[in-house]
This record gives C-alpha cells, sequence and structure tokens, in this order.
C-alpha cells in the first residue's frame, strides 16, 4: 500500500512539473535607441534630413520654394542674411542640406550650404533668424613611407596608395633646386615623414605638409627639414642638415616629369641633313602636348612672340648675367616686361616652329652666349640666417634621428621572398 501511494504522489508530481514547463515565458525586448548623429553642429535625429547639390537654374529662392517655404519668407530670411552671406553666390555642384521638421510637412529649419570641404555657411529660420559661417573639425595624421626605387617616384609612391600630391611636394617644392626627378636612378632610396590632412576624421584631404625627407641619390644623402622662418608671416622653408636653403638661382629643369630628349652638342651632326654640322644650343625636354612650362629663376620677360623654327617662344633676363629662353611652346602665357617668379607657368608644350615632336627647347646665356646650363656652375643654396641657426639644429635632432631609424622598405625584395617560399612550399 506504501508503495503504490509512493508511485501515485511521484506521478502527480511529474504532471505538476511538465505543467509549469509548458507555462509562456514573457519574452523582454529591448530597444535600443540609435546613436546620435552629430554634423554642423546640429543632432541630425531630431530632423528630416535632405541632401542635394547646386543644380542649373537652382537659387536660394527656388531651392526654398521647391521645399514649401514662401517668397514672402524667402525674402526675410536672405534680407537678414545677406551681411554674413551673399545668397547670389551659390555655385553648381556645391552640395548643400536642408535640416526640416520630423513631421509631415518636413517644413526647412536650417540650410547649410558649402562652398568647399572644410567650410560651411548655416541659415536657421527656425525660431529667428540668423546666419553664420564656420568650418569642420581638421585632423592631422602624422605617417611615414620609405622605400628603393625601380621605376619613377610618381609610379612608386601610386603602389604604395599615396597622394599624388606628396610627389608634386617633392619635386616642385622641396627638391626642384638639387635633385632632377627625371634623373633618379634604380636603387636610389627615399624616406618621408609627412602630414595627412582629414576632414570631420573620415574625409581624406590630402597631404598637408612634408616635416622631413631624405633621398638617397647616387649614393648621397639629401636631407630636407620644413623650418619656421617668419613666424609673424607663417613663412616655412625647407633646409638640409647642415642649415642651408634648397633653393638655388636656377631649377635643374622647366618641365617637371619630363626627359632630355636631346642635350646641348655643338658637335651634333644629322643623318638627315647628310652628316652636316648642325650645333644644338640648347636642351631639349621631352613631355606630352599642354604640359606647364616653368620659368627656371625669377626674372623680366624680354621676348614673348612666334617666330620661324623656334615656334611660340618666350625669352627671360634674369640678371645681368644669365637670361634663359623657351622654344615650340603649344601657348605662350606672358607678355614682354612682366615679372615671373622662378617656378611661374610662363606657357605650354607644343610643337609649333621646327619640332619632330612636342618638347620645350631650354636655352641659357651666360654674358650673351649661350652654354650648358648642366656645365655651369651656378650659386648654390645659401644657408639660414645666423640668428635663427641654432635653433634650427636644435629643432631638427629628433626629427633626423627618427627619419634615420626609419627602416627602408624595398617592394621588389619582398616580391622576391615571396616567391621563393611560395616555391619552397
Amino acid at each position: 500500500m506504501g508503495s503504490k501511494y509512493l508511485v501515485v504522489l511521484l506521478a502527480l508530481l511529474s504532471i505538476i512539473a511538465c505543467k509549469e514547463k509548458e507555462q509562456p515565458v514573457e519574452e523582454v525586448v529591448v530597444v535600443e535607441k540609435p546613436a546620435d548623429i552629430y554634423e554642423f553642429g546640429f543632432n541630425l535625429s531630431d530632423f528630416v534630413v535632405k541632401r542635394d547639390t547646386v543644380r542649373s537654374g537652382d537659387s536660394f529662392g527656388v531651392i526654398l520654394e521647391r521645399n514649401k517655404i514662401g517668397y514672402p519668407r524667402i525674402f526675410s530670411i536672405a534680407e537678414k542674411a545677406r551681411d554674413t552671406f551673399d545668397i547670389r553666390r551659390l555655385q553648381i555642384g556645391k552640395p548643400y542640406t536642408l535640416l526640416c521638421s520630423k513631421d509631415t510637412l518636413e517644413i526647412p529649419k536650417h540650410f547649410i550650404y558649402q562652398p568647399n570641404q572644410e567650410e560651411f555657411v548655416v541659415i536657421s529660420f527656425q525660431d529667428s533668424i540668423h546666419a553664420y559661417t564656420s568650418r569642420k573639425p581638421i585632423k592631422y595624421v602624422e605617417k611615414s613611407v620609405t622605400g628603393v626605387l625601380n621605376s619613377s617616384i610618381s609610379q612608386e609612391l601610386d603602389k604604395k596608395g599615396i597622394s599624388p600630391i606628396l610627389t608634386n611636394m617633392l619635386a616642385e617644392q622641396i627638391y626642384a633646386w638639387t635633385i632632377d626627378f627625371t634623373r633618379l636612378q634604380k636603387g636610389d632610396s627615399y624616406k618621408v615623414i609627412y602630414t595627412d590632412k582629414y576632414i570631420d576624421d573620415t574625409i581624406y584631404a590630402g597631404v598637408h605638409k612634408v616635416k622631413a625627407v631624405v633621398f638617397n641619390h647616387k649614393n648621397t644623402p639629401y636631407y630636407a627639414f620644413r623650418y619656421r622662418t617668419d613666424s609673424i608671416k607663417n613663412i616655412h622653408e625647407y633646409y638640409n642638415e647642415a642649415a642651408k636653403d634648397l633653393r638655388r638661382a636656377f631649377l635643374k629643369a622647366p618641365v617637371q616629369f619630363s626627359r632630355i630628349s636631346s642635350k646641348y652638342n655643338l658637335n651634333r651632326r644629322i643623318a638627315y641633313y647628310g652628316f652636316a654640322l648642325r650645333p644644338h644650343k640648347g636642351t631639349d625636354f621631352a613631355a606630352p602636348i599642354g604640359t606647364p612650362i616653368l620659368a627656371t629663376a625669377n626674372g623680366t620677360v624680354t621676348e614673348s612672340q612666334y617666330k620661324g623654327g623656334n615656334g611660340n617662344y618666350v625669352k627671360i633676363r634674369h640678371n645681368s648675367t644669365y637670361e634663359t629662353q623657351y622654344l615650340h611652346m603649344q601657348k605662350r602665357k606672358v607678355r614682354v616686361g612682366q615679372h615671373v617668379k622662378q617656378g611661374d607657368v610662363i606657357g605650354w608644350i607644343g610643337m609649333t616652329g621646327n619640332t619632330g615632336g612636342p618638347h620645350v627647347c631650354y636655352r641659357f646665356w651666360k654674358n650673351g652666349k649661350q652654354v650648358d646650363p648642366f656645365k655651369e656652375k651656378l650659386s648654390q643654396s645659401e644657408p639660414i640666417a645666423e640668428s635663427l641657426k641654432g635653433d634650427y639644429l636644435n629643432f631638427i635632432r629628433p626629427i633626423k634621428l627618427k627619419l634615420d631609424a626609419l627602416p627602408i622598405f624595398d617592394d621588389s625584395k619582398e616580391k622576391e621572398v615571396k616567391t621563393t617560399v611560395t616555391q619552397k612550399e
């Protein structure tokens, strides 16, 4: 009797337990509030956001009228905003944003116009009407890149995903007076410390500045350090490790990223003319049509015309000793009497006059006689002001240590190592 009672009791407890398990469990759903997104100083989650670009035929009034604001109100907004921003200055293709009310009407409360990546103009008319200009937050990130040349510097940096702005800075701003980038050799190496610029933390705005660089060209190191020489005018120059300015009296070449197709040669003979003596008193730099031609030094334009075999050409007097001439231009940019600075564009590569291909014939005069500029001992770089030299040397010391410590990454050797490992495997 006792055992039967025990069996019945166990059966009842099992049934009760099963029923308890069958009872539905209340599900708790946690709804996460979307993260607030801020832009232009506004919490975008508070508005209906409409983005567009200024199109042909658009004006401030047309844009607002298209978004349910009447012309009396538009006129009032424009009148009160004009001291801050002239609404007639909207440019086709520039972006704008409307922050609208979060209801069925979606009436605009703020108009935001971006004339460039950094600046923006806010015209608010939510309660009172007011306008102001501001800038997006800017972040600078210091980076470095090193390598060994196996092709041109532009190709090398492009393969590394580096902005072409860096190549231009190296060739046109820093080493234009000391290294001819058309004559870089395979095996030359480089180390660069530079700063990239970002807008709103995410928008890449290119290379901001080169802090330091060393190019090992023909087994000779060429250092360059950026240094502020005038704190009031915020003027920066590049000097080497001995505090000498990298600028020289003349640029190495009148065209960037070109090649010398014909050198200065007084003994040149041409088969087409029966090997007759045809002296070439210039240096030809070949480049695509339309490539900018640069003044190699400061000076005054003495000739700018089209003439016979010279085609379109420009001649510049730099001082009482030196003159330069640039032949076969597609088009001239300067006029007689105009003062030009070193690096100014004075025309573009063409094929005018007697020429078999697009190039500029660069001629160099010393005391009225044409000479080979590559054989002339032109003025060297000047040292930094004596009052700044001590500060400069202290300033570059830790930067040079950091630059020298950077390992040089050779892409070609890395590829060889990977290939060898693959073959062994």
